[in-house]
């Protein structure tokens, strides 16, 4: 099997420590790019945009918790088993993180951002500006469990 090496772009220098499965929707973070291979021409523009798509390393995730089978979401008795790609949990094969945030400033290096459901020093391998066009066109169809499990997500808790 062949691997793939990334070389993160930045980091989380700051937000939230500790993991958890809720409250994200106020956590404010800052990402740094790394200054030996960005300068500020490499966010130019990025001001114009008020959401960021964000992909990260779930660097904390350890390699025992890792499923690549079924799992009940969260261990929740109450919910079904599914596959580890019909969920978005953090312990997959490779535990990469996507999310949509809301853009608050470009200073320099340094990203601020509101939503980031990553922690302080998750590596970041990439960034995008969000396009209106790359939201899901038609109806958008999930189980019953999923609006259980994401109703508290972007509540602070």
């Amino acid at each position: 099997m062949e691997s793939l090496t990334f070389m993160p772009i930045g980091w989380v220098v700051s937000g939230r420590h500790e993991v958890r499965d809720d409250g994200w929707e106020q956590v404010e973070s800052v990402i740094e790019l790394d200054a030996g291979r960005f300068g500020p021409e490499a966010l130019l523009g990025l001001e114009e945009f008020s959401h960021l798509e964000v992909i990260f390393f779930m660097h904390r995730v350890r390699p025992e918790k890792i499923h690549s089978g079924a799992r009940r979401p969260r261990n929740n008795p109450a919910w079904p088993r599914m596959g580890i790609f019909a969920q978005r949990a953090k312990n997959r094969p490779n535990p990469i993180g996507t999310t949509v945030c809301r853009l608050r400033a470009v200073e320099g290096l340094r990203i601020r951002l509101t939503g980031l459901d990553a922690v302080v020093g998750s590596p970041v391998l990439d960034l995008k500006p969000w396009f209106r066009e790359l939201a899901p066109r038609g109806e958008i169809r999930q189980p019953a469990w999923v609006e259980e499990l994401m109703k508290n997500y972007w509540v602070e808790s």
